[in-house]
């Protein structure tokens, strides 16, 4: 696991404060964490195929994941790293939305992962968003039971959204919320808008598991690259819980990672103002960083 892994804290930056109540590594690029992270996905499936069990793996989509993903299709071709026994669930899918639309999570899904390795195609589970509205409330409580028979999540990879949402998980979700339909924040919205060409074409409505859902998988990483992540990571790694900001939930789970690149990491007091946590080498640059923050 990241949390106990040693490799992984010298290849990234980890430094325990009394501001952060999340455990979090910093890498210089995405790139170098999501090598690591996919590395921590294969240790896991191949631990699970030894002991003959099925790895139950909870998966996210956008662009976060997308290199990681890449490593683990190299891994299979190139490594032999078997999927055979490898169960998935996808965190959410646009409602409505025709699996065959590219702009649906089907779609995303099978054109970076499933289609490069050999998961059995039963065992890819992924919120059915052209379900009817009569069949909506059931198929949700259908797709969390599956969840639960087989025994919950070993590993559930995660994004952010700038509302501060795992899953599509918005603002006011409750901490043992379980798979369901939501509404979507307009701010969401905004951030989908280029990819489906104008926000009035990004549907209002989605399946999403449930914050509950997502607390009680075994291991959790949180995926967070670029500069426009940084004010939530930094709500979401020193804020109070609240259901204003879903993903500091993840502060009551006892074995979650956030992965973070340089930019994302910036508004952390250990990073934006180290001087608070930690005695400096006064650099010239860390000296211009201060005088600003004093006035």
């Amino acid at each position: 696991m990241i949390k106990e892994d040693i490799g992984f804290r010298e290849a990234g930056k980890f430094e325990e404060t009394r501001y952060e109540k999340i455990h979090n590594v910093i890498f210089e690029s995405s790139e170098e964490a999501s090598f690591l992270i996919a590395q921590e996905i294969a240790n896991l499936i191949q631990r699970k195929n030894e002991l003959n069990e099925p790895c139950v793996l909870g998966l996210a989509t956008g662009s976060s994941p997308i290199k990681v993903y890449e490593e683990l299709v190299r891994m299979h071709k190139e490594e032999g790293l078997s999927f055979a026994n490898v169960v998935t669930f996808n965190l959410d899918e646009y409602y409505p939305m025709d699996k065959n639309d590219i702009q649906s999570y089907y779609h995303f899904m099978h054109e970076h992962l499933f289609h490069h390795v050999n998961i059995h195609p039963e065992n890819i589970n992924i919120p059915d968003g052209q379900v009817s509205a009569e069949e909506l409330q059931q198929y949700c409580i259908d797709y969390e039971m599956k969840i639960k028979s087989y025994g919950g999540l070993d590993f559930q990879l995660l994004g952010i959204g700038r509302t501060g949402h795992i899953g599509f998980n918005e603002p006011g979700s409750h901490v043992n919320s379980g798979t369901r339909s939501i509404t979507l924040d307009h701010l969401t919205r905004i951030d989908a808008a280029s990819s489906f060409l104008g926000i009035d074409n990004v549907p209002r409505k989605a399946i999403t598991m449930g914050i509950g859902t997502v607390r009680n998988a075994k291991r959790i990483v949180l995926l967070g690259w670029g500069i426009s992540k940084a004010g939530i990571i930094k709500k979401t790694i020193e804020g109070k819980v609240s259901s204003h900001v879903p993903a500091t939930y993840l502060q009551e789970h006892d074995n979650t990672t956030f992965v973070l690149d340089t930019e994302a990491s910036s508004e952390l007091t250990r990073v934006k103002t180290p001087w608070l946590v930690k005695s400096c080498v006064w650099t010239d640059e860390l000296k211009l960083k201060a005088v600003a923050w004093f006035k």
